[in-house]
């Protein structure tokens, strides 16, 4: 408790040595300042002024966290970009499929209207076929009918 004691206790000369000391270190400080050259808080002599250092510090902290923040927007817009060149790819392959099946629907309709006209044209000859087979059964049963008559006529013209 002594050493607290005697630790704590200045005289007055010591206290006008400890004021022009002050005094001095403060003109020190100003004359430095002048030349652009400045003490921190650790007292070692620096040519920025406190003040300017710690905004640099502040402004190199604030320009880290823009860079982050710019690398998480380049990741976001990668996957973006990605996203899109994948929906992009998707609806290309969708537009093909599209076209192949628009493509392949013209093709049965051009086969079906040929296979249409093939079937019309089996028809007409049918037709044409059935028309002859019918001349033909009539001519026959004409004939046929004819000969019976034709030998009555005879026998009747004879007699």
């Amino acid at each position: 408790m002594t050493h607290l004691l005697l630790a704590a206790t200045v005289t007055p000369s010591e206290q006008n040595l400890s004021r022009e000391a002050g005094r001095e270190t403060a003109m020190a400080k100003d004359i430095l300042g002048e030349a652009g050259l400045h003490f921190d808080e650790l007292n070692k002599l620096r040519v920025l002024d406190p003040e300017v250092t710690q905004q640099t510090i502040e402004l190199k902290e604030e320009c880290k966290d823009f860079v982050d923040k710019i690398g998480q927007f380049q990741k976001i817009v990668g996957g973006l970009i990605e996203l899109v060149d994948q929906l992009a790819k998707e609806a290309e392959n969708e537009k093909m499929k599209a076209i192949g099946a628009r493509n392949l629907l013209k093709s049965i309709a051009k086969q079906r209207e040929a296979q249409q006209q093939q079937l019309q044209a089996l028809i007409a000859e049918k037709k044409m076929q059935l028309e002859r087979s019918n001349v033909t059964q009539l001519q026959r049963i004409l004939q046929n009918a004819a000969d019976p008559l034709h030998i009555l006529f005879q026998t009747f013209t004879v007699s």
